[in-house]
């Protein structure tokens, strides 16, 4: 949810609200909520508390709805608002607003999103769902998503492009939950068989977690020995370098004398 640095200029980090809608649908409903987003800043709303209502509606209609199965309905609420990401960076983009506040609250209230998300299917499934195995790809979707999001924030922080998208990044990882969790609660409306989309779906997130977390580390471990080399390089060529400009000071000394 929330607005990064980069949603409020040229390009942007993957939110839940870009996961869900594509760049056609998105430029579609930025038009349409413009005049809804202008309303809000008029009102003296902030860009920081849409994002922190649409987690919250998130986090609300993912644990409340899918522990009891509710997956249709769950998603629907999930869905609507995934619509205030759409908001708060129309309405940060109105307002000139670029800060490094924006970028972190956007990417730990993702964090949050997520961990609801999948916590309700984890909840069901250690419930009502009654099956442990998903239940524990559940929590092993959960756990290797916030990984695989830590391995690309951590090798940054120290330096490294890690230029590696990965085969399943959160954008993927969501659409595939959310897309199956709503399509499976139509078994309640009698659709037969659906409901077994959303565990086909767990498998593949989990399956392409793990794919992308080692295609991530080996990234890192890649980048940071070539950083590492380069490093060497230059601290054995500083001493060929001083031994050069201590060569040309002695010629000019004599030279001189």
């Amino acid at each position: 949810m929330g607005q990064p640095v980069a949603s409020r200029g040229q390009t942007a980090t993957p939110t839940l609200g870009k996961a869900m809608l594509n760049k056609y649908a998105r430029a579609f409903f930025t038009r349409v909520l413009t005049p809804f987003a202008a309303f809000l800043i008029r009102r003296g709303v902030s860009p920081d508390t849409v994002t922190l209502i649409g987690t919250a509606g998130v986090v609300a209609g993912a644990l409340v709805f899918y522990p009891m199965g509710e997956f249709f309905w769950g998603t629907v609420v999930i869905t609507l608002f995934v619509f205030s990401d759409l908001v708060d960076g129309n309405m940060a983009r109105q307002l000139g607003r670029t800060s490094r506040w924006g970028a972190f609250l956007d990417s730990t209230l993702d964090r949050v999103a997520d961990g609801a998300i999948f916590g309700g299917f984890i909840l069901w499934y250690a419930g009502g769902g009654d099956d442990l195995v998903l239940c524990a790809v559940s929590i092993f979707c959960l756990a290797s998503g916030q990984v695989v999001s830590y391995t690309k924030a951590r090798g940054e922080s120290i330096g490294l492009p890690v230029a590696v998208n990965g085969l399943v990044e959160r954008a993927e990882r969501l659409v595939i939950s959310l897309v199956a969790a709503g399509l499976a609660g139509l078994h309640a409306f009698g659709v037969p068989g659906i409901q077994y989309l959303l565990p086909v779906a767990l498998w593949i997130v989990a399956v392409g977690s793990l794919v992308t977390l080692i295609q991530r580390v080996v990234t890192v471990r890649r980048e940071s020995a070539e950083a590492e080399e380069a490093e060497a390089a230059q601290d054995d060529a500083a001493p060929q370098d001083n031994e050069g400009n201590q060569q040309n000071a002695s010629h000019g000394s004599e030279a001189a004398t």
